[in-house]
């Protein structure tokens, strides 16, 4: 296309019941990237294809990299229940592309409203575009470390494992503790609890 700074933009959170959304945005310089293809980065696909201990390393490559400028945006909780995910999804995406300013990007999924530049949408783009795999391991990193840090605040509750989706033991721990502050009050099952007998302070 012609674009000298080309973003790619994938987001990692849109379904848990708890925990931020969290967008990264990601620029290759282009004449290293085509250097690259077939030596660090020849395993770079959809984050979601990938195992933990892959996307760590590839997380640190592309941190580490003098050639990759990356941001990263992310929507709390409680500003995700006020404003609803999607809205929430695109500020996050919006948040990450303006701290390394693209000419043009690559959103994963459908059109993103908000965005500081041009852009297009690429339905399951992250297992298609370099860059938006290249987001798409950023964000979710990011986000998995915060529901690390997460878990050692409310350990009841075992988002180092579940990451803040709705699994059996989710829902049993929001069944006996109630919603921390973390959580989407206005999702499905969080909404369905008592919270007057059951929100932690």
């Amino acid at each position: 296309m012609g674009f000298l700074r080309l973003a790619g933009i994938d987001e990692a959170g849109r379904g848990p019941l708890a925990g931020p959304v969290v967008a990264a945005a990601v620029v290759f310089d282009p004449d290293y990237i085509q250097a690259e293809l077939d030596t660090t980065f020849s395993k770079l696909t959809d984050s979601k294809a990938m195992t933990e201990k892959l996307r760590e390393e590839y997380f640190g490559r592309l941190t580490e990299s003098r050639h990759t400028a990356i941001g990263i945006g992310l929507v709390e909780a409680g500003e995700i229940d006020r404003i609803n995910i999607l809205k929430a999804t695109h500020k996050a995406m919006a948040l990450a592309a303006s701290q390394i300013n693209p000419q043009f990007a690559l959103v994963d999924g459908l059109p993103v409203k908000g965005l500081p530049c041009e852009s297009r949408s690429i339905v399951k783009g992250d297992a298609l575009s370099i860059s938006i795999s290249a987001a798409s391991i950023i964000a979710k990193v990011t986000r998995d470390r915060l529901l690390v840090e997460l878990d050692a605040k409310f350990p009841q509750y075992g988002f180092a494992r579940h990451k803040g989706y709705g699994t059996r033991q989710h829902l049993d721990a929001l069944k006996r503790h109630g919603a921390t502050p973390a959580h989407r009050k206005t999702f499905r099952p969080v909404a369905e609890l008592d919270q007057l007998d059951l929100n932690i302070i």
